[in-house]
């Protein structure tokens, strides 16, 4: 069930706006993506492709050919969650009221890492791939732009009662702004959905090596917002080689913090299996 409009509500097509469409090399090496860039146009870049493939599979993974064709990244980003308390206007922290009824109702696919009161799961792809590339988010008002990190720009996620992003009402997504030091190496996008394809994330991973040896790990699907995976855990599969054993242990200390509801322990499993594969594969990259 989808949200409605409010009375009075307008919506506003910005995908004609100068300066929200093509992607393009920036004079640093790196690449600016406008907001309203069709997520179809991101997962077939050659550019993008080639140099930040992690964002090209997780663009590749939203929903459908059709909604892939018809939306675009800065759309992606700014997606509410897909929480049905949310969305049949159940009372709860994003309906005006105190608390979650997730917590104690239908939370299977909710958020297994407690950030605030709110523990719907953020269900971007691009925004999980994007924090692992440690790409910037510019944001437009009427005097001028600012520029977030990923992480910045999810901050307030699970305890604002009326947005998920740290938008000012009149700001929008203008661009996304790849780092070249983030290009190249080894990156991968894995989702993982409860049906085959066409589906949002139960948990998704975004893995990246680079080739300075840095390595990047967030989860998609267990928290309000991309979730990364501590640094001193990236660190240590950076160092060399993992064993089996060893990345089971790595795995375990990435969940540590993971407080599972009472129907959702099944995303634990998940995320251990896709961090445990990609933490062998980028330790011998």
């Amino acid at each position: 069930m989808e949200v409605g409009l409010d009375a009075g509500a307008s919506v506003v097509d910005l995908t004609r706006v100068r300066g929200l469409a093509g992607i393009e090399t920036m004079p640093d090496g790196g690449v600016r993506i406008g907001g309203a860039v069709r997520l179809e146009d991101v997962a077939l870049h050659d550019t993008i492709r080639d140099r930040y493939p992690a964002l090209a599979q997780a663009a590749a993974a939203v929903g459908t050919p059709a909604l892939r064709a018809m939306g675009t990244i800065g759309g992606n980003l700014g997606q509410r969650p897909r929480c049905w308390y949310l969305r049949s206007r159940i009372p709860c922290l994003k309906n005006g009221h105190a608390g979650c009824p997730a917590r104690d109702g239908e939370n299977q696919y909710h958020a297994i890492f407690e950030t605030g009161p709110c523990r719907a799961a953020h269900p971007s792809d691009t925004a999980v791939a994007l924090l692992a590339l440690d790409a910037s988010v510019v944001a437009r008002h009427a005097s001028g732009t600012r520029r977030l990190s990923v992480a910045e720009l999810y901050a307030p996620a699970a305890t604002d009662a009326e947005h998920e992003m740290a938008l000012g009402r009149r700001e929008i997504i203008e661009a996304v702004e790849l780092p070249a030091s983030a290009a190249g190496g080894m990156q991968r996008f894995t989702k993982v959905m409860q049906r085959g394809a066409w589906d949002f994330a139960t948990v998704s991973l975004a893995a990246t090596r680079r080739g300075d040896g840095t390595v990047r790990l967030v989860l998609g699907g267990v928290a309000a917002a991309p979730w990364r995976v501590n640094p001193s855990v990236e660190e240590d599969v950076a160092s060399g080689a993992l064993d089996p054993e060893s990345a089971d242990a790595l795995a375990a200390r990435a969940l540590y913090d993971a407080e599972p509801l009472s129907q959702n322990a099944y995303k634990v499993d998940q995320a251990t299996a896709l961090l445990r594969r990609a933490m062998v594969e980028l330790s011998r990259a």
